[in-house]
């Protein structure tokens, strides 16, 4: 993939992503799936005007979690942004998406979000100063763009290994349960998707096994643990507009777009998925 999609983007060259003013977005975009996870802050995000920093704090309520706003006095301690959160303080930006974004995705899963912050921090210990390793990148990658994903059909995932889109990608997989969308965990992914439209790829954590229950756990253990996230290419990517329903036109064109939907780069394979657990 390249960088820009990699980390989210446009399936384009990569640029640095602007949202759109606050007042520029039309409330319906939060109707998309994608979104499914913040749905109950809708209010937060369709409202006239932004919540205060401790505004949002006092509404989230984080156990042991501070939303505090990022400015210069903060900065001054001097302290990595995940060192500070590890001392309960979470540095959010004023009027800002892709923090407020961030901060829902703490109040929807405040463990997985724990588990990513401690491993992050296991590394930065362990690192000279200013120096990350691929286990960082992909902690990162996972926290800004992360799909936890469930499968039921090892069909199904045959086809995601090979980069086989159009098998992927049929609808009946979908709508019959073969795979599904657990969770969008990406707090850019929403960020980008205030644009409709935009082809997005998802970094997925994936999950094997029979019942929705116990996926986010299976991923969080496996995160607490070090079996997942030690490297960007345990990834996979997921073309999110390829989702049947994600997005507006679907027809065989648009899977025919291999700058969106990328083959298989020789030599390049997946881990198997975690085992649900029980």
């Amino acid at each position: 993939m390249t960088a820009a999609t990699a980390a989210g983007g446009d399936a384009g060259g990569p640029r640095r992503f602007i949202p759109p003013p606050r007042a520029a977005v039309d409330a319906r975009v939060f109707e998309h799936p994608l979104f499914d996870g913040v749905r109950g802050f809708a209010d937060l995000l369709a409202g006239p005007g932004w919540p205060t920093v401790a505004a949002l704090d006092a509404r989230l309520a984080l156990p042991g979690l501070q939303l505090v706003e990022q400015d210069a006095a903060l900065l001054a301690d001097g302290l990595h942004y995940e060192t500070r959160i590890a001392r309960g303080r979470l540095a959010t930006r004023a009027d800002n998406w892709h923090d407020l974004f961030n901060a829902l995705v703490w109040a929807g899963f405040p463990r997985l979000k724990r588990v990513l912050n401690a491993r992050q921090c296991l590394h930065i210990a362990a690192m000279a100063p200013g120096q990350r390793n691929r286990a960082q990148a992909a902690l990162t990658q996972f926290d800004e763009t992360g799909v936890v994903v469930q499968v039921r059909d090892a069909g199904v995932l045959a086809a995601w290994d090979a980069h086989d889109w159009h098998a992927l990608f049929d609808a009946s997989h979908w709508q019959g349960g073969g795979i599904a969308v657990v969770a969008v965990f990406g707090h850019a992914l929403m960020e980008q998707a205030l644009l409709p439209g935009r082809l997005l790829v998802g970094k997925c954590v994936v999950v094997q096994g029979d019942g929705e229950a116990g996926c986010i756990e299976t991923v969080t253990r496996a995160i607490d643990e070090g079996r997942v996230l030690g490297d960007p290419l345990q990834l996979r990517p997921l073309p999110l507009a390829g989702i049947p329903g994600w997005h507006e036109v679907q027809d065989a064109a648009f899977y025919r777009n291999a700058d969106y939907f990328r083959p298989l780069r020789f030599g390049r394979h997946y881990p198997p998925p975690l085992t649900l657990l029980r």
